[in-house]
């Protein structure tokens, strides 16, 4: 046992004053006349025994009540795990986990509020003068600063369920960040969260030694979940009267298994042909749900299945734009290509234009989606240097070489975007020989592939390099093993180098067979397009094309269905607007990017499926995940308070009370 004042307990000296007492009895008797003298010696033996017995009894409790008056002031207390006592001023950051998962349940009720309850329970541990942070998943403003006990408690009334999810190294460093500011001050953080593993990531903590940091887990009921976790096409490219295999991956977070489970595909509010699927306990699976789209411009669909109690994670939405045409410019150096004319002119999903290299309008190439370099004996500095920009916001790049090509020129100019390069014109007769039938680009080129399949064949084609150190894609190879077509991804766009002129003599790929699907399916991967869905709560900006506002006309966000419209804060770099919607989504569902007057893109949200994972550690698996983490503790109230449990913590298991009790009992 300790005391809290142990300079008090110098007035234990004041004991000697009942002893002095006792020891020089100042009573004064009186005398009292008996006829009898047998009388007079009974009555005094009586009355020496009891005087004695008394005496010492009355000594014992002056000096006990003396001893627990003392006490009471020195404050004895048992230190908990021989902490030490800090009576300093003290700084407390408490995180109050509101995601999903806060929603399940237990006996005292919701998750959310038995974390509230125990907030206020470790801010009544503390005093008035120390200073209190309260943190959530949102990360609002007014959350961060220090408050006093009341202005917290009124913001923890404030705190709802949000779909942001954060994990535990993020919820810390943000604690860290304003507890370092309280200069002076003892440092204290803590944590009331399920401790989702998917939210607890122990791993990636940056251990600051200067902060006692204190995990509070509340415990729910098991439940079971079954939810889409997320959704994806087998095609990259979305086309009008053409079947669509859209994916969904199926998690089942739940030890029962579940059979014949129906899953509605909504587009464009009208529902497609329904489905149901079969899973196993524990598992996932991807559920495959076959469509056509009738029509092009903007489809938004959801994906609807029913499971109980959880059922934030449910529906799942996404969109995309079916493109009415793709804009393609060749680049020639004399002629136009009758090939590409023949080609792209006759098709109505085609925009096509052509252009001597001499008269190129540099600001128009960005609203193209492919552009192709026909015969071109070098490239210039300055169309290079818009060639690499138009590749890197999304732009796809088609080069057919002049036959005289000026190798210098063309290897400066895809050097500069991590692509081989021509080396020397090679006049063997060669047939090409391996075809990459695995890329998106032959997809449904064969419905059966051939033993003996006839491909192109070239008199004369240039060798291209092989630098290890890019990213190349082998279409087509020729039979010397040397490549044909090659395929490079540069920032968002890409690059394909074929290593013939389009010229008859030079090649038959004009005239070949297999020239109006390859050049077909490269325009139509050249389209560029949003995701199918984002994540709310994830940082990231939205990219669109530029759009020309007029007049006053400025960006919306909308979702007409919640009346929810926003103007998004965006900015214009190369041609490309970003927008950044700053946190401001808080309901998953289909919206759209207007200019005030019509729609621009379709945009889907989605929650974060990473509270749909109802996998936690138990209090045995943090003890042992943060035994290496100094200042680093557990607490489990579910005896008593948490008011208590901080204050046996911090001061110990104190006594004064009792010694108050026992000093007036003796008194």
């Amino acid at each position: 046992m300790k005391f809290l004042y142990p300079t008090f307990l110098f007035a234990l000296f004041a004991i000697a004053i009942p002893i002095l007492i006792h020891l020089f009895n100042f009573r004064k008797y009186k005398k009292l006349y008996f006829p009898n003298v047998r009388f007079l010696q009974e009555v005094q033996q009586q009355t020496q025994a009891k005087s004695k017995l008394k005496h010492l009894l009355v000594l014992m409790a002056r000096i006990l009540s003396i001893i627990f008056l003392v006490f009471a002031f020195a404050q004895p207390y048992m230190p908990v795990e021989d902490k030490k006592i800090d009576t300093s001023e003290k700084a407390i950051s408490i995180y109050i986990d509101n995601s999903f998962s806060m929603e399940a349940i237990n006996d005292n009720g919701l998750l959310l509020n038995e974390a509230k309850k125990k907030a206020t329970e470790i801010v009544q541990a503390y005093k008035p003068s120390d200073l209190f942070q309260v943190l959530t998943n949102d990360f609002e403003g007014r959350h961060q600063r220090f408050v006093n006990k009341e202005e917290f408690e009124d913001l923890i009334d404030e705190i709802k369920v949000s779909p942001s999810v954060k994990s535990l190294s993020e919820i810390l460093s943000r604690q860290q960040d304003l507890l370092n500011t309280a200069k002076g001050k003892s440092k204290i953080s803590y944590v009331i969260s399920d401790f989702q593993k998917s939210f607890t990531n122990i791993i990636a903590l940056k251990n600051d030694t200067t902060i006692k940091t204190n995990l509070v887990p509340v415990i729910g009921n098991k439940n079971n979940n079954l939810f889409i976790d997320s959704i994806w096409f087998t095609s990259p490219v979305r086309q009008v009267n053409q079947p669509e295999a859209l994916v969904a991956r199926i998690r089942n977070s739940s030890e029962n298994s579940f059979e014949n489970i129906p899953i509605k595909l909504f587009i464009n509010n009208q529902q497609k042909a329904p489905a149901s699927f079969s899973i196993d306990a524990n598992s996932t699976i991807d559920f495959t749900i076959n469509y056509t789209s009738k029509e092009t411009g903007i489809h938004q669909g959801v994906i609807k299945l029913n499971d109980y109690p959880i059922s934030y994670d449910d529906d799942f939405f996404f969109s995309y734009n079916v493109a009415t045409n793709i804009k393609t410019l060749s680049i020639n150096q004399e002629k136009e290509s009758t090939f590409l004319n023949s080609l792209y002119s006759n098709d109505s999903m085609y925009v096509f234009n052509n252009v001597n290299e001499k008269n190129i309008d540099y600001s128009e190439l960005s609203k193209y989606q492919l552009i192709i370099l026909n015969d071109l004996k070098n490239v210039s500095s300055g169309l290079a240097q818009e060639l690499k920009k138009f590749i890197t916001n999304g732009g796809s790049l088609v080069i057919f070489p002049n036959y005289a090509a000026e190798l210098n020129s063309y290897k400066d100019f895809l050097s500069a975007l991590n692509a081989d390069y021509y080396l020397a014109n090679d006049t063997s007769n060669q047939k090409v020989a391996k075809i990459n039938l695995d890329h998106p680009i032959f997809k449904n080129v064969f419905t059966k592939v051939p033993e003996n399949l006839d491909l192109p064949v070239t008199q004369s084609h240039f060798s291209i390099s092989k630098n290890n150190r890019t990213n190349r894609e082998n279409l087509l190879n020729l039979q010397n093993n040397e490549a044909f077509l090659n395929l490079y991804n540069f920032g968002k766009g890409k690059i394909y180098l074929y290593a013939v002129p389009l010229l008859a003599e030079f090649s038959n790929l004009g005239k070949h067979a297999l020239f109006v699907p390859l050049m077909y399916n490269t325009g139509m991967l050249s389209q560029t397009h949003l995701p199918e869905y984002y994540t709310i709560g994830e940082k990231q900006l939205i990219e669109i094309e530029k759009n020309n506002l007029s007049g006053d006309h400025v960006y919306h966000l909308v979702n007409t269905k919640d009346k929810f419209d926003i103007i998004p804060h965006h900015q214009i770099i190369d041609s490309k607007s970003k927008l950044d919607l700053h946190d401001q989504i808080a309901v998953a569902g289909n919206y759209s990017l207007t200019d005030g007057q019509q729609t621009l893109e379709p945009i889907s949200f989605n929650f974060n499926r990473k509270e749909s994972e109802l996998s936690y550690f138990t209090f045995d698996d943090l003890l042992n995940q943060t035994a290496m983490l100094k200042n680093f503790s557990l607490l489990n109230a579910s005896e008593k308070s948490l008011t208590q449990t901080i204050n046996e913590i911090n001061l110990g298991i104190r006594f004064w009370k009792l010694c108050i009790i026992l000093a007036l009992l003796f008194i």
